[in-house]
């Protein structure tokens, strides 16, 4: 069966319970019935492969226990137990002392998840389906989850829950070969979503993985925060299916939450990969985590100014910590907090190149043009390298059926330079701006992030558009007279 057609066949059979109300709810309710068969799996490869491993879960909680047998419980017994036993213990794992960090990962996915079906004969068959379907201990299966969340955010986006953004995989995959961690690094994203850009980390980083202690670098590696409860759960989902056991370093939080003060140096990474939420507002009180400079209610301004701040300090060498943040033509020309943020950008980072991407790369979750700005910690800005990404020959935008692909970004890695980011050229696509020019222009970024190559349309006089105008008005109306006499001798001059 394939992805859309099991997500639909299960929504099929919510559709038909009457405590499940809306998309929301039953994408919700498919993701926390995933973990739980998933993390049996796992944990079904782990008593094989980990001496002595002992489950978190009592027995009876285990998924092979209650679920897998298509003849199980059922009706109001199986409601009951998942409801009054099976949740409730769940929960606790999250607090309760001396449960094992698998444990720990398990509590924090179910903290906030809900069971909102009544039926438990539609439950159960939800239940079989999954279990009849898809099995995670086939690599082909894992693979699958990709499909499975892309889903399961289309038709999030379907149900009007704004603000779910998937980054499209070109885009990722771009800005993680662009950057190219290396094992033993520090790879963050502060707004981890479902785990785009960690995943994309992992796998770049799998040829470098050669030992059992190389595993256990790449886990303690790799570290990210979100906010939602349903895109935290699917990002931990996400991140076991990509070879992280125990991804006890995705914690469940509002990174924005915590005074910038309070991170220290032990908090800083050598990389940050993100696309921090755009476009909205955080609650009240949350600025004031923020010096006054820096204090706006918009989040990605906030986002921005934690990034500059999480960043290794340069070493000895005067190799800093580097980030790759996309972020909406807003930042590069607003004012107010974005000065600050781009003046201290230009001063304390190498802000060295801006790739604009075109409008529908984000298609159908926003029309709003978007860049990529790629910078390091440590010597203050020389030049601005801008990059405007084309649409390929025949492309007005992109869409769901014609999405960016990664062979795009060719053109940019060719031009790129290698890590030094030496022999770059001015080309149609690829202009350079010098961090003077850009002060002068009061840090507008846009303002100089204008393709100076492009060639400008002669649309004529006003006066000569408005003769020729006033030309086509008159050939349609004598069309339209012609058309009406027509009409009116086929119809024996009846009007």
């Amino acid at each position: 069966m394939s992805i859309g057609t099991l997500i639909k066949t299960i929504q099929d059979i919510m559709r038909k319970d009457v405590g499940v109300d809306g998309d929301a709810q039953r994408i919700s309710q498919i993701v926390w019935l995933l973990f739980l068969k998933i993390f049996d799996d796992k944990e079904q490869e782990w008593q094989l492969t980990i001496p002595g491993y002992k489950s978190p879960l009592q027995s009876r909680f285990r998924w092979s226990n209650w679920a897998k047998n298509a003849e199980g419980i059922t009706g109001d017994e199986l409601i009951d137990f998942v409801n009054n036993e099976l949740f409730p213990s769940l929960k606790k794992l999250a607090t309760a002392a001396g449960v094992s960090p698998s444990g720990k990962v398990v509590g924090s996915v179910f903290e906030d998840a809900y069971n909102y079906m009544k039926s438990g004969t539609l439950l159960r068959q939800v239940i079989n389906t999954i279990e009849m379907d898809v099995d995670f201990n086939s690599s082909t299966d894992r693979h699958l989850f990709n499909d499975i969340y892309e889903k399961i955010l289309a038709d999030l986006q379907s149900a009007g829950n704004a603000g779910e953004y998937y980054t499209p995989r070109a885009v990722t995959q771009f800005m993680v070969d662009i950057l190219n961690p290396q094992l033993g690094e520090s790879v963050l994203d502060p707004a981890c979503g479902t785990g785009g850009f960690l995943t994309c980390t992992i796998e770049h980083l799998k040829s470098q993985v050669k030992t059992a202690a190389d595993r256990i670098t790449l886990q303690d590696s790799i570290h990210g925060v979100e906010k939602k409860p349903l895109p935290h759960m699917l990002a931990m989902t996400n991140l076991m299916l990509h070879g992280i056991d125990v991804p006890s370093n995705i914690r469940h939080d509002n990174t924005l939450s915590r005074p910038l003060k309070d991170y220290g140096p032990k908090d800083r990474v050598d990389i940050i990969l993100t696309n921090p939420p755009f476009g909205g507002m955080e609650e009240d009180g949350i600025e004031n985590n923020f010096p006054r400079k820096y204090q706006t209610r918009e989040t990605a301004d906030l986002f921005m100014a934690l990034i500059m701040h999480l960043l290794k300090h340069a070493d000895h060498k005067g190799n800093g910590g580097r980030a790759a943040v996309v972020l909406p033509d807003g930042f590069l020309f607003g004012e107010g907090a974005k000065t600050t943020l781009k003046r201290e950008l230009l001063e304390e980072f190498n802000l060295h190149t801006i790739v604009r991407l075109p409008k529908g790369v984000f298609a159908p979750y926003t029309s709003i043009a978007t860049n990529v700005l790629f910078f390091e910690k440590g010597e203050p800005t020389k030049d601005v390298w801008f990059f405007e990404h084309p649409y390929p020959e025949g492309y007005k935008s992109y869409s769901r059926s014609k999405p960016l692909t990664i062979e795009e970004f060719d053109l940019e890695k060719a031009w790129w330079g290698g890590p030094s980011r030496k022999g770059r050229k001015t080309t149609q696509y690829a202009w350079k701006v010098s961090a003077k020019e850009i002060a002068d222009k009061n840090y507008n970024l846009d303002a100089v992030g204008k393709n100076p190559h492009l060639v400008e349309v002669e649309h004529g006089k006003p006066e000569d558009l408005m003769c020729e105008y006033q030309g086509i008005v008159a050939q349609l109306e004598t069309a339209q007279a012609a058309l009406k006499a027509e009409l009116m001798a086929c119809l024996g001059g009846k009007a």
